[in-house]
């Protein structure tokens, strides 16, 4: 173990618990910062004894970011949000919120900044979240000009929200709807984002935004198929018009934890796909894994 620390911010969700267990495995001092500082608990035994610790700050409160920060070597901020609800919303955290830890790293004189935004990053973007995503990344830019910035398509993984939705779906319905049925996306193993994260983090691609799809694209219609296939399910599948998609997005997004919301179906509305004109993971060194690889091995029934 050296003495580099690195601060993750959002270091106990999805990609970030990838991230931290990465970091550790690189040797670095791991601080996982997030708004309840115990729900990062599950991380310490990533690494060995006092090598992962947990730290508290709300990403919108300058001076808990301030003390996050201080003596790191690298941020990592992996804190963003896809639906809009109570004091949540775009414009706090991936877009302010985003600043504002940009801002208080380069104060703070660190040496490396990675931000995770997502390929639908878009200022022109149909959906409210993607225009959010660019609008952060521009803060970001601005506030730490050095920063590499990931674009990830889809992210799959076991503890993902795409495929173990529909399989968990297809466990109480003959029939499985499919919204944005054509649409074509490029889904990434958690596990090479995370990668990705730790090879950004170096004065080589300082300033560099990347684009991360995996190996093959996929329809909308393709993915349902391969979540069925993976948990062992035949269902026959729906396509969803447009109009019926969004009254059901409308009343689903009341729910605690949607399953679509208006905005979501208008991110659903344009492909999700690695442009070509950007660095990817070939430039990271990383040879992305397929999905047919490494869903069955947490659907699989």
């Amino acid at each position: 173990m050296t003495n580099r620390l690195a601060a993750v911010f959002g270091g106990a969700g999805f990609i970030g618990r990838y991230v931290v267990q990465r970091l550790a495995q690189d040797g670095w001092r791991v601080r996982v910062v997030g708004r309840h500082r115990e729900e990062g608990a599950f991380l310490r035994p990533r690494g060995d004894v006092g090598q992962v610790v947990l730290a508290y700050a709300d990403i919108t409160r300058d001076y808990a970011v301030q003390a996050a920060v201080a003596r790191a070597d690298l941020v990592v901020n992996l804190v963003g949000v896809l639906n809009q609800r109570g004091r949540d919303r775009f414009s706090t955290i991936n877009v302010k919120g985003a600043g504002q830890l940009a801002e208080a790293a380069q104060a703070a004189g660190v040496a490396q900044f990675v931000h995770v935004s997502a390929l639908g990053a878009d200022h022109h973007s149909p959906s409210l979240y993607g225009q959010s995503k660019a609008e952060g990344e521009d803060l970001v830019r601005k506030a730490f000009p050095r920063a590499a910035i990931l674009r990830p398509s889809v992210v799959f993984g076991p503890e993902d929200h795409v495929f173990n939705r529909i399989a968990a779906l297809a466990g109480w319905t003959p029939v499985m709807p499919v919204v944005a049925a054509n649409t074509r996306l490029q889904p990434v193993y958690v596990g090479d984002v995370a990668a990705a994260v730790v090879a950004a983090a170096t004065a080589a691609h300082e300033g560099t935004i990347f684009e991360l799809g995996g190996p093959k694209i996929y329809t909308m219609r393709q993915i349902v198929e391969l979540a069925l296939a993976a948990a062992g399910r035949r269902r026959l599948l729906l396509p969803l018009p447009t109009a019926v998609a969004a009254i059901k997005a409308a009343v689903l997004q009341f729910l605690p934890d949607p399953l679509l919301t208006p905005d979501q179906l208008k991110m659903l509305s344009v492909d999700n796909v690695v442009g070509g004109a950007l660095p990817g993971f070939a430039r990271l060194g990383i040879d992305p894994q397929p999905a047919e690889a490494i869903v069955p091995t947490y659907l699989a029934v």
